[in-house]
């Protein structure tokens, strides 16, 4: 996983809404600045059926999937998105796929990083880098390095906090159940866990985009996306562009975000007009009681002898 931010205190990069296309032009023009998401994530899916289609070996899908990911990253840069995050390998994909293929991923990385550097200097963009990069090879790491949240994510979260306690419990030279049982185990939350997450420096997505149709978040980010807005197109991923982000980033600024409450829209007022509950319940009982079993199973008779006094 990469995560592709402009530098820190990207609010005064001077604006470049100047060097969008025509086309991205017209759809900013519809957005509302002040809405801009300040986290995007993108799981980048489609390219093998994209060469499919055209009868192209995959790895062919793989290299125009790199070039999408150059457009939406300036686009993202010229409207000052501050943060991007891109699914671009996961653990599943190095134990599933093809060795040639992964091979290739890595030298395709590899060759992106040492050809792109300049270019996403000149567009205000800093890389950083989340997962279990320690896995890929060597000479990628050293890649990464010099251009410098999956179950995965969450197991390594956990060990780190078990981590912690040890240290802790080592220096007050008591076991990690005295610590526990001295109130450690009720002192954990869910902000104990986030700060241990790759995306700790980052906030949570607030859109993630997911492209080639799937109806599915493959593993990705499961902590930190269980409030984002999700925009699934239908177009693979080496098909999409800067366009096609603000098209997403328009759809989601005509969502409400609720967070688990009832929205900005409801009012107390609604509340009076709400149905009793009763005559809910009377309403849906012959949906939920098949009408068969009511007719089998009609209502007991009270036996008067065993109700007089």
């Amino acid at each position: 996983m990469r995560a592709i931010t402009p530098p820190p205190g990207n609010s005064r990069v001077p604006s470049r809404i100047q060097e969008l296309s025509p086309e991205e032009q017209t759809v900013y023009r519809q957005l509302d600045p002040a809405k801009i998401p300040q986290h995007v994530a993108i799981i980048m899916d489609g390219n093998g059926r994209w060469a499919g289609k055209r009868a192209l070996k995959r790895f062919l899908g793989h290299q125009k999937g790199a070039e999408s990911v150059q457009f939406v990253v300036e686009t993202a840069s010229r409207i000052n998105l501050p943060w991007l995050t891109l699914y671009a390998f996961s653990l599943e994909n190095n134990l599933r796929r093809p060795k040639s293929e992964v091979s290739f991923l890595m030298k395709l990385l590899k060759s992106y990083l040492v050809g792109n550097v300049k270019r996403m200097n000149d567009n205000n963009v800093r890389m950083a880098y989340i997962g279990r990069t320690h896995d890929l090879p060597q000479e990628v790491q050293d890649t990464m390095q010099w251009a410098s949240g999956a179950r995965s994510e969450i197991v390594d979260a956990v060990r780190t906090i078990l981590t912690d306690l040890t240290t802790e419990a080592h220096t007050r030279g008591c076991s990690v159940d005295d610590l526990l049982g001295a109130g450690a185990l009720e002192s954990l939350d869910e902000s104990s866990i986030a700060r241990t997450l790759y995306t700790a420096h980052m906030p949570d997505p607030d859109l993630v985009i997911r492209t080639s149709g799937e109806q599915r978040i493959s593993n990705f980010l499961l902590w930190q996306i269980a409030y984002s807005e999700i925009f699934v197109t239908d177009r693979l991923w080496p098909d999409f562009n800067g366009l096609h982000l603000l098209e997403a980033i328009a759809a989601y600024q005509r969502r409400e975000r609720r967070f688990g409450g009832l929205g900005e829209s409801f009012t107390d007022e609604d509340l009076d007009n709400l149905q009793p509950a009763e005559e809910v319940a009377a309403e849906i009982k012959d949906h939920l009681i098949p009408k068969a079993e009511a007719e089998a199973k009609p209502e007991a008779k009270v036996d008067p002898v065993l109700t007089r006094r």
